[in-house]
């Protein structure tokens, strides 16, 4: 006797991990966003500004 098992029930199987995957892919994303966000809003340190305004001065002058 074969017992028929409903392509329903499959699918949700087979999505189960799908959906962690997902949701992991998510999390990733959004701890990603956060970091950048963090690296962003950084304040630009002094000694590096006056290596850009050093450089701009020198362009400046051809």
């Amino acid at each position: 006797m074969m017992i028929e098992q409903n392509p329903m029930d499959e699918r949700r199987k087979g999505s189960a991990p799908l959906d962690e995957t997902r949701l992991r892919q998510r999390a990733i994303g959004v701890k990603l966003r956060q970091m950048f966000d963090e690296v962003v809003n950084e304040p630009v340190p002094d000694e590096f500004l006056d290596i850009l305004r050093r450089a701009d001065d020198k362009s400046g002058d051809r």
